[in-house]
This record gives structure tokens, sequence and C-alpha cells, in this order.
């Protein structure tokens, strides 16, 4: 089956165009766009990162081979547009997945782009070329990739193990960036080249990070912006001071807390806001291999302590949401019903009847007043991190566990998960995109990278290849959520909510579309343009 851009999809992109310009209003070109930005990265190399701060500034530097409509709120398979790509493929037994390619493209260094880069791009992803990564967060994406191969210069493939219909989903999302052949990854941690509507002007961590047009851009006409600021501002209440005052166009996408969204609605009426889930949930992460937690019933006995809606009611207002592993609907499009969720060990809603049977356990295990377990909580040192662990560990002391929090940077925070160097920690989940094989894969699955707990279910995992080869959306829909209901009572990672969270901006900005279901794959920003 071959597919283009979609007859409806590109008649909507048209039909979004005109109305976002207004009678009489065309896009102005020109301009650059002022953002402060919550944190500095590790590095802009995307293939090595797992943070908004770095994809933030980082995604209009490149280019995919299909991508995410960039108009429409919920990303799903139905959402995919051509890219790098001009059209894809499958061959009859769903296995091999081939693109079509753009001519004529150029990396900012003036190399030309073809199929090669791309086979370069996932043989490394792979482990396939010389050139290795420091940190290959996503390999667990391509467990099923056998190979890829390039047909010429205009024509690549992606052969399969098995059919997994979304695959090209996992293509589409704003980390699946291609790397040129000709730039080592040492040198696109700091110099990133990309074929993207943006080039890299300079990084300065802990500073700024600003990008400017790329005249020689493949896409007629884009982007509208010359540039973009990115001005790393770490204490919230004084980044909101400085939008408030005017100092800035924009908000760190999917960064403001209610009270804050609050005050900048309240001191800049003008402004625009949208509160929307994040995709990022908050969840408890111990190691099973330190003692006691590598007994199964005191880990039981912390999730049955978690009260979840204190921590939404406390940090968002109530207005945040309980799921599993997947997104809750309906935002989400894989995540369990409401009446399975309740069934779960810790989901129910008596909380103190919940906490009675931990508190029991530990007393069985000889804990008690008299006797209490301390412990390191460990998190990232930014406020999203360490204002849920505070709450974290007041709940812990309801049976007789003292924690001691840890705040680690976020340079060091990743590669202290990657290593399990933790005991206890509170952690966010940040799913690439909506959609089980990310999640399951990435999350869950027997060493993956970022399976930070240990947790390892062979049998389970069976479970997750069904799921993924099941073409019917309907019955992979009920096959995931018996996989989620699992994890849950395995306590593979206990998901204490599933965060809201607001992106502002003032009207002279235009083209904006902040996606529902993830927090990375809407942030191109070559349809984005400034009405001053």
């Amino acid at each position: 089956m071959m597919r283009k851009l979609p007859r409806l999809a590109a008649n909507a992109v048209l039909l979004f165009g005109l109305l976002a310009a207004g009678p009489g209003l065309a896009q102005k070109p020109g301009g650059v766009l002022r953002m402060y930005h919550f944190d500095s990265p590790a590095s802009l190399s995307l293939h090595e990162e797992v943070t908004f701060a770095a994809l933030g500034p980082a995604m209009g530097l490149f280019n995919n081979l299909v991508l995410f409509d960039q108009h429409v709120p919920q990303a799903g398979l139905d959402t995919i547009v051509p890219d790098l790509a001009t059209e894809w493929s499958w061959d009859s037994s769903k296995t091999e997945l081939r693109f079509s390619l753009h001519d004529g493209v150029k990396w900012h260094d003036g190399e030309r782009f073809t199929a090669n880069d791309v086979k370069c791009t996932w043989d490394t992803l792979l482990g396939k070329s010389n050139d290795k990564l420091r940190l290959n967060p996503r390999k667990a994406w391509y467990q099923n990739l056998e190979e890829v191969t390039v047909k010429d210069q205009h024509e690549v493939t992606f052969r399969l193990k098995r059919p997994q219909p979304s695959f090209i989903a996992l293509l589409a999302s704003g980390w699946s960036a291609v790397y040129p052949c000709h730039v080592t990854p040492r040198e696109m941690r700091t110099q990133p080249i990309g074929t993207g509507p943006f080039k890299l002007v300079e990084f300065r961590p802990n500073e700024s990070i600003k990008v400017t047009r790329n005249p020689d851009y493949w896409k007629k006409n884009r982007p509208y912006l010359d540039g973009i600021e990115y001005t790393i501002i770490k204490n919230p209440s004084t980044r909101v001071l400085a939008f408030i005052a005017g100092k800035f166009d924009m908000t760190t996408p999917y960064n403001l807390t209610i009270p804050l969204m609050r005050d900048i609605q309240n001191q800049a009426p003008q402004a625009i806001c949208e509160l929307t889930p994040t995709n990022v949930a908050r969840n408890l992460i111990v190691n099973r291999d330190k003692p006691p937690f590598d007994d199964p019933q005191i880990r039981l006995a912390l999730a049955l302590n978690l009260d979840r809606k204190a921590f939404i009611d406390t940090i968002n207002e109530g207005k945040a949401d309980i799921g599993g592993a997947m997104l809750p609907p309906p935002e989400g499009i894989w995540g369990m019903p409401p009446e399975m969720l309740r069934s779960l060990p810790g989901y129910d809603p008596e909380v103190s009847k919940s906490r009675g049977a931990a508190r029991k356990i530990m007393e069985e295990h000889g804990y008690g007043s008299d006797k209490r377990l301390e412990i390191t909580v460990s998190t990232r040192n930014i406020p999203q991190y360490r204002d849920p662990a505070i709450i974290l560990i007041d709940q812990l002391k309801q049976i007789y566990i003292d924690g001691d929090l840890e705040e680690i940077d976020t340079v060091n925070w990743y590669p202290r998960l990657t290593r399990k160097d933790f005991i206890v920690g509170l952690n966010l989940a940040e799913n690439g995109l909506d959609d089980p094989d990310q999640t399951f894969y990435e999350n869950f699955a027997c060493g993956a990278d970022r399976n930070y707990t240990g947790y390892c279910n062979r049998e389970l995992e069976q479970d997750f290849d069904r799921q993924s080869i099941e073409a019917d959306p309907e019955r992979r829909k009920r096959l995931v959520w018996e996989i989620d209901r699992k994890l849950q009572e395995d306590g593979a990672r206990p998901m204490i909510y599933h965060n809201r969270a607001a992106t502002c901006w003032y009207p002279q900005v235009k083209g904006i579309t902040v996606m529902v279901n993830g927090i990375y794959n809407g942030w191109r920003m070559e349809d984005v343009w400034l009405d001053r």
C-alpha cells in the first residue's frame, strides 16, 4: 500500500492556514521568537537525550522520514504525513517498509542528503556502526528492526523481523531525527547538523540556545521565523515574571503548573494559555536489587501506600489524571477504562484501606513505630520532579519509612538511572509518543536501557509482541489493557499520576498547536510566525 499526504489531511492543513491567518491576514515572514527555557540539556543530540530540555530547541534542527501532522492535537497512526520521505509502502508480508525520498535536500553544512544517511542513522541506533552513541535511550524501539537497506540514493527500506503495524509511528516521533553520515556522534552533541528549518547558532549551557532560519531549507517559504532564542531560566517564578513583563513571546511548552498559569492569566490576561495532558507520568522507581526492596512484598507495600489524589490535589489543584502505564482516555488512545483501573492494587479510592494493608506488610517484616526504615529518595533537581518527591517522602512515613531527599542535576540524573545507582526514586515516564510499542518495550522489556527498575517478565513480554503484531485497533487495545493491568499488579513501576501542564503565548505568536498526547512531537516550528 502506497501512502502519500492524504487529500483530507492536505485540505485540513490548507484550511488551518487560512483560519489561522484570518481575513486578509497572511503569514508574515521574519522576526525572532523569544522563549524562556526551563533547563539546560546535557547535549543537543536527540538520539542521546531523553528530556524536553534537549528536544524543545533541537527538533527544528532536523527532519524525520515521516512526522505527526503538526496541526493535529491528538497524534496517531492516522495523522502521519511525509517529511523527508515523499511516500511509503508496506510489502505483502508487512515486514518491509519502503520509503521514497526527496531529491535536492541539503544538510546545514551544504552536503547532500541521501538514502545512505538514513541507513547510517539506524545502523548507529542498532549498534552496527563504527560510530557509537554515548547513550542510546530508545534502542528498544528498534528491537524488531532487522536491517535498513538502500536501493539507490532516493529509496530506502526498513526490514522487520515480524509484522509491526505501528513501526511507522515510532519513525514519526520528534525523537526520530535523521542524522548525517559525515558528522560524528561526538560532534552532534554540541554542533548538530541537520536538514531542518533552523540551524544552530550557539549553545551556551545554563545560559541560552539560539537557532537561526535555514535559508536553504528544502521546503519552500519555510520557516517563517528568522530565528528562535531560548533563554535558560531555572527558577519558575523568575521566568514567569519575565514572561508577564513581556520579555518573552512564549513559555516553555508544557512547563507551567496550575498556580503559575493562573498568575499569568491574572497579570497578563491577553496571553493565550492551554492546559493539556503531557503523557509524562510521575512514577515511583524502586531498585529491585537493593535490600529490602528485593522483597516483592515490600515493593507491594510501597505501591499500596500511594495516595494518588493527594499528589494531584496538592500539586495540580485536582487537574491531573490517574492511570496505568498508558495515557488515560480521552486524550490517550490506549489507556485502561476507569473500572479496570480501580480494581488494581493501590488504585482503590479508599486509600486508608490500601494503606492499612501496606502497614500490615511492613509490620510483618519487622518494621513499626520503634523500628523505621531509613532510605534515600533520589530525584532530578527541577520542580517537576522535586515537588512530588517531597510528597512521596511524606507519604512513606505512614508505613514506617523515613526518606532523605537526594537532588541530582539533569546532566547526571539519566546516567545515574541507567546505572541503577539509586534505591528509591521519583521519576517521570517520558513517553516519546502515545503507542504501546514505545511504552512497553522501552520501559518494561527485560534489559531495556530505560527499564530503570529492572522489571523482567518473559511471559508478559510475549504479550508485548502479540499486541505489537495485531493490526486491528480494537483487538490490540484489549491486549494492551491486559498488559497494563499486569504491569500494575506486578508493581513494575507504580504510576502515581499523569500530569497536565500549561503552555502560554502572546497573541502575536501564530501557528501553534499544542499536542494533547505527547510533549515530544509538535515542535518543528517551521509553520510558526509572528504578527508584529
